[in-house]
């Protein structure tokens, strides 16, 4: 399988219209996906019974405790005060946000490959995901958190392309934007310790294995002047340890000046205890909650969440919003609304992150192989080149920081606090596909498409759980593939 990752792959086609084209299609496609019949459920759906009201909160002075820090439900507000206090006046800022999302993941896909076409791929990807989608269309939290955090990475992308007082001022505004997503969830501290262990493993490298790049081009070319891994060495440990740090926490804090000022019983450590012990006291499991699932069912997609189930008799009644359900037997439509991503997506997008781990892995093991003729064996069979091994290392090291801290959380976990994870495994198939399309083998290329259209069939099959379509008890039925869905 590692033979996929060295298919030689044409050279990317100069800067011209259809790269813009595309991408503007891309923005314009998620945000008619995301906009469409915004108010068409006139109901609280799932966790907006929480969210939408402490929007609408802030707008009336009601205090009142929330387990979250407050940035969310601040841009919830907005939209209400904006649009009202109906379904699309506090849905509206949700699908703006979310419409953005295919454009940022592109913008990263760019900017670490410099690749048009890998840009093109991930983002038309990221627009038809399920769980993205369904988040954006409703007054949840989660795209926020993955709006800053990837603003946030973007930012300090940028910032390695430029040296000065440039350099500086994206710095400053990575850590704004990095302080953001922690303001709207803790777990966006997964988005900054991406960014740790990507300096650090490139610090490793230059400390460790360059003084063996006599022996290993491959690792002169990742360490030449101008690379990505080059270019992170000139990041100052300070820099990243100290001043991005205190940007993010500066906001952070700043962020909470309405919430405190509305309720001045509680102070900003207190509070920020107070929620810590909140998340402690939660527990785990059905009787908490019957969407539970835990970390590592999330690759697999194994146990999505119902956000919204009602059944009617025809298609002519008005969508029903409240009121007992219908017994199964007499339902003719069924209402869902299921928060889970595109399962061709998904699957194809654990493969490919469990392939670029194997690939890194045995890529490093030949820089540390003794004998000359192995690991020229190694290097010919296993390796990538020294300018695309950035590229895997940053996807598999944001991934895991964004992953593997829930290993030690007790709470009732969902699978929506896999989607900052699930970004860098869906660039991971993005990426590999990118290859297989430009590759010179008709094979890899036919393997690349037709993953491309099995992408985008999938999300048609599955688009009427994502907007809650109505469906006939058997067309639900179809599209539940395993018990564990329902």
């Amino acid at each position: 399988m590692l033979r996929l990752l060295t298919v030689s792959s044409r050279k990317l086609l100069p800067r011209s219209s259809w790269f813009w084209l595309g991408l503007a299609g891309v923005v314009c496609l998620a945000a008619a996906l995301r906009f469409w019949g915004l108010g068409r459920f006139n109901t609280l759906v799932f966790d907006e019974v929480y969210f939408a009201k402490f929007g609408y909160n802030y707008l009336n002075g009601t205090p009142f405790f929330d387990a979250h820090p407050p940035l969310g439900k601040y841009l919830i507000a907005l939209g209400i005060r904006l649009g009202g206090f109906n379904p699309f006046g506090y849905r509206w800022m949700n699908a703006l946000t979310g419409s953005l999302i295919p454009l940022l993941i592109a913008a990263i896909a760019y900017e670490l490959s410099r690749r048009r076409s890998y840009a093109l791929i991930a983002g038309l990807f990221a627009a038809v995901d399920g769980l993205l989608l369904v988040e954006s269309r409703y007054a949840l939290i989660n795209i926020y958190l993955l709006f800053f955090g990837l603003l946030g990475q973007w930012l300090f992308l940028l910032a390695l392309t430029t040296r000065g007082a440039k350099r500086w001022l994206r710095l400053s505004l990575a850590g704004a934007s990095l302080g953001g997503a922690i303001a709207v969830k803790w777990n966006g501290l997964g988005f900054l310790l991406g960014i740790y262990l990507i300096w650090i493993c490139a610090w490793g490298i230059q400390k460790f294995i360059s003084p063996r790049s006599s022996a290993f081009p491959e690792v002169s070319d990742s360490l030449s002047e101008g690379t990505p891994l080059q270019k992170l060495g000139e990041i100052h440990f300070l820099q990243l340890f100290l001043y991005i740090p205190i940007i993010a926490f500066l906001v952070y804090r700043l962020e909470w000046g309405l919430h405190l000022r509305q309720n001045p019983s509680v102070g900003f450590w207190q509070l920020q205890q107070q929620m810590l012990s909140y998340h402690e006291r939660i527990g785990n499991g059905p009787s908490v909650h019957p969407y539970c699932s835990a970390w590592f069912t999330w690759p697999l997609m194994i146990r999505p969440v119902d956000y919204f189930y009602q059944t009617a008799l025809t298609t002519s009644e008005p969508v029903p919003v409240v009121g007992p359900r219908l017994p199964q037997n007499a339902a003719k439509v069924i209402y869902d609304v299921h928060a889970m991503g595109n399962p061709a997506l998904w699957w194809l997008s654990t493969a490919a992150i469990v392939i670029l781990i194997w690939a890194l892995v045995r890529r490093i093991e030949a820089w540390f192989v003794v004998e000359p003729n192995a690991a020229v064996h190694l290097g010919q069979r296993y390796m990538m080149s020294g300018a695309e091994f950035w590229l895997p290392l940053y996807l598999v090291l944001n991934y895991s920081a964004n992953l593997l801290p829930w290993i030690d959380v007790s709470r009732c976990t969902f699978l929506y606090h896999y989607m900052p994870a699930s970004l860098y495994s869906l660039m991971a198939i993005a990426w590999l596909v990118d290859r297989w399309v430009q590759s010179v083998h008709p094979l890899f290329r036919g393997l690349g498409i037709t993953i491309i259209f099995l992408v985008l069939l999938a999300f048609v099959f599955w688009l009427p759980i994502y907007l809650g379509l109505p469906l006939s008890p058997e067309g639900f039925r179809m599209r539940m593939w395993f018990p564990s869905w329902i």
